[in-house]
């Protein structure tokens, strides 16, 4: 995607990255969540069935139909999850209030699989995931939208220990989506009002 001004006004006056439309949920979203640093080992499991369900979509649609997904998927419980049978899939799939992709509503059961493996294994997800940035969020502040990439060394490292487990919809583009949603990268640039904080 091609950005026209790597900062916006919003609605409210303050300049957000360019990525931000005016549109009070993007704000909102962007102001109280995108770049914070994210441990909870359930919302990590959501944020990244979410953005495995945006690929190819823009992450507004996504947005939108979040609350929706909580109610369908337990609240993105995985112990619930990975029990899913036939007939919840197939309920899934004829829901219009999420995206209807066969292959993510598969991946999302075989993720939070995954995912207890993962916890049984390691006693946490986020220490699994947090470990491509040694623990530490990166804050990189680049000057232009330009200067953001779509993937790291990090992103691909992540995306390889990710898929070894068993995860699908985790290619090096959305892992990196993903780093940059739960905070482990900060990649709000020069001129963004989150950059002050």
């Amino acid at each position: 995607m091609v950005w026209k001004h790597d900062t916006v006004i919003g609605t409210d006056g303050k300049p957000r990255c360019g990525w931000a439309s005016a549109d009070p949920l993007y704000e909102k979203y962007h102001d109280t969540e995108w770049g914070r640093p994210l441990r909870d080992d359930r919302e990590l499991f959501e944020l990244l069935t979410l953005e495995g369900c945006q690929a190819g979509l823009s992450w507004i649609t996504v947005l939108r139909k979040r609350e929706h997904y909580r109610k369908v998927y337990d609240g993105f419980d995985p112990q619930k999850i990975a029990r899913y049978t036939p007939a919840k899939l197939a309920k899934l799939l004829a829901d219009p209030g999420i995206i209807r992709h066969r292959g993510k509503i598969d991946a999302s059961v075989s993720n939070a699989r995954a995912y207890l493996e993962i916890v049984e294994r390691e006693g946490s997800f986020s220490k699994f995931l947090w470990s491509v940035v040694d623990g530490k969020p990166r804050k990189n502040r680049p000057k232009t939208l330009k200067g953001v990439p779509a993937k790291t060394a990090e992103s691909d490292a992540l995306s390889k220990k990710l898929s070894k487990a068993g995860f699908k919809f985790v290619g090096s583009t959305i892992c990196y989506a993903f780093m940059q949603a739960s905070g482990m990268v900060d990649d709000h640039v020069a001129g963004c009002h989150r950059c002050k904080e």
